[in-house]
């Protein structure tokens, strides 16, 4: 297990756990989000190959719609 900040909170994933599995279990895969780790911003051509590090300080901002 590693622990990574999540939007500021800590949370415990696995070893070897990537971006892709990490915004599967959150619930989050369906919308569209912009993802950053340690302030460098991760493209979604790279979420499934990118794999989470002990420490990693990860930003998740999603859209919302409205006028």
């Amino acid at each position: 297990m590693i622990a990574a900040h999540i939007n500021g909170t800590i949370r415990q994933v696995e070893t070897g756990t990537t971006i892709f599995n990490l915004v599967k279990d959150l619930d989050i895969a369906h919308k569209k989000i912009a993802l950053e780790i340690n302030g460098e911003i991760i493209p979604h051509s790279q979420f499934e190959s990118r794999i989470l590090q002990d420490g990693d300080q990860i930003e998740i901002v999603t859209a919302v719609g409205g006028g």
